[in-house]
């Protein structure tokens, strides 16, 4: 009885509560540092002794710092500690369907540097090939002394995140790219694989909006378009990951006609490819180029802006149908038009406004805390969030021994 209570089963659950407790820790940093211990313990409900202990560990492996105490105080002192963002990097990579992004993340998900590189033609083998390399110059020039914790990569399609394979990218040509091993081997680094939508759920509950943490859904339209959910912190998965699939949702009166050989599916009829191919089709740019559309109608190109906002409201109708069956405490569209075209989101607030019967759409249905590093942030959360979830996990067990 004795020898069964001590055996692997007991040992697993002690580590487990000891990785949720570390996990507690470092997110009570991440959300007030610098902070006292004292308050810590207050914040997180551990005892005093064990966040001592967890602080410890978390210092040893380069996670946490001391800071000078700020404050003279009678009795013990109160030396204030915070994350260590000069210690670590996070690699990341998003394969986007013409270009791919790859950067260095401190642990407050801050993109340090990013590098775009364009693909098309390349085959997935290459193409990856091609990411180590960048990775490993970033690392040479803008982080030489730092330690990097490993590589995140996300990216659209069917990604199973167990695996670490894209199982499916129609865009992409990808069918069963084993991504992780592929990199884990040419960089040799631990590498984890997930969806872009998933990816941007985390880093919205680590670093973006504070209600993400209750529930959230996250819908990204470029050219891939799909959707991630989270409720309580648990992002919605699904068998092999193929949560979120949203590309073939019907659009009112679109008759767009989509690979799957239907009309007017959502990512047919939202996606920066086919707003671009109408652009170039009626002149209004010389050749199918979503960036040069954007920027036109970010300097007020009436007609420009006009196909921005018919296609927000089609986005609004995605999104009404998503906060209507999920109720999520936020909505979060990642689309590049929100910040380069003004009226992109209120209209997609006022679609959502007619068609849901939530009354809150305003204060519901936001951009993405990440601007313009969202594809780098993706990847970046990928391995972060596993961090964050455990700190003391086998992901990152190299770092117990960092000085």
């Amino acid at each position: 009885m004795t020898a069964a209570a001590d055996g692997p089963q007991r040992t697993d659950a002690r580590g487990a509560r000891r990785g949720a407790s570390a996990s507690a820790v470092l997110r009570a940093v991440l959300d007030g540092g610098p902070v006292a211990r004292s308050t810590i313990a207050r914040r997180t409900g551990l005892s005093a002794a064990a966040v001592t202990g967890h602080t410890a560990e978390l210092l040893r492996r380069g996670l946490l710092r001391e800071l000078p105490e700020t404050e003279k105080r009678v009795g013990r002192p109160h030396v204030p500690v915070d994350l260590d963002t000069g210690r670590h990097v996070a690699g990341a990579l998003h394969v986007a369907v013409h270009h791919a992004t790859v950067a260095l993340l401190d642990l407050r998900g801050n993109v340090l540097v990013q590098h775009e590189e364009p693909h098309d033609g390349l085959a997935a083998e290459d193409l990856l090939a091609r990411a180590a390399e960048i990775l490993d110059d970033l690392l040479l020039g803008h982080a030489p002394d730092r330690e990097p914790l490993g590589l995140g990569v996300a990216t659209g399609g069917w990604v199973d995140r167990e695996s670490g394979t894209v199982v499916e990218h129609p865009l992409l040509g990808w069918k069963n790219v084993p991504v992780r091993e592929l990199l884990a081997g040419s960089t040799g680094l631990a590498v984890e694989v997930d969806g872009h939508a998933r990816a941007l759920v985390h880093a919205e509950q680590l670093f973006g909006h504070p209600r993400a943490r209750e529930s959230v859904v996250q819908l990204f339209t470029g050219n891939v378009v799909d959707a991630a959910f989270a409720t309580g912190g648990t992002v919605h998965h699904g068998p092999r990951s193929a949560a979120g699939a949203v590309a073939h949702l019907p659009v009112d009166d679109s008759t767009e006609a989509c690979r799957c050989g239907r009309t007017g599916c959502l990512e047919a009829t939202v996606s920066e490819a086919t707003l671009a191919r109408r652009a170039a089709k009626s002149g209004l740019i010389a050749r199918p180029d979503f960036p040069e559309l954007l920027a036109l109608a970010g300097r007020g190109d009436s007609a420009a802006v006009r196909m921005f906002l018919d296609r927000a409201r089609l986005i609004g109708q995605a999104a009404a149908l998503l906060l209507d069956v999920l109720n999520p405490a936020v909505l979060v569209v990642v689309d590049r038009s929100i910040a380069g075209v003004p009226g992109c989101l209120p209209a997609i607030r006022d679609e959502v406004g007619e068609r849901s019967r939530r009354l809150d759409s305003t204060e519901t249905v936001v951009g993405t805390s990440f601007p313009g590093t969202e594809l780098a942030t993706a990847g970046g959360a990928v391995l972060l969030d596993l961090l964050y979830g455990n700190p003391l996990g086998p992901l990152l067990s190299a770092l117990s021994h960092a000085s």
